[in-house]
């Protein structure tokens, strides 16, 4: 696969993710979903676990610092929206403490890969020279 068509995937992918876990989180009565039985932190975590993979995936040149920061703040634009007394809806602060947790732990882990990949780039560099 071309890398274009790759990158237009990968974006899609997430913009889609983003969506999805916007309209399930504003749903004043969301469906049921498999994993419910691992508890409203456990969704979260997930949610944000892909998104963060997402996001880095798709704009790979994004400081990873700041895709972290937007996605905790969309986190926070969530449940600022679940407040709202006609989505009947609850909105919690641990709820956006583990969306942000896990987009931490998750760029992270990509950071280190990345600079793992660097190095090992600059290693096998030095030793074609």
């Amino acid at each position: 696969m071309n890398a274009r068509l790759q990158s237009r995937l990968t974006r899609t992918a997430f913009w889609l993710a983003a969506a999805t876990a916007l309209v399930l989180a504003e749903l004043p009565k969301p469906p049921s979903l498999p994993i419910d039985g691992f508890g409203d932190k456990f969704e979260h975590i997930l949610a944000f676990a892909v998104l963060a993979l997402l996001g880095a995936a798709a704009y790979p040149r994004y400081p990873l610092a700041r895709l972290g920061e937007r996605l905790s703040f969309f986190g926070a634009l969530i449940e600022v929206l679940q407040a709202l007394p006609m989505l009947n809806r609850d909105c919690d602060i641990m709820d956006w403490v583990a969306d942000t947790v896990a987009v931490a732990v998750v760029l992270g882990v990509v950071a280190w890969f990345r600079a793992r990949g660097r190095s090992r780039a600059a290693s096998l560099a030095g030793e074609a020279a």
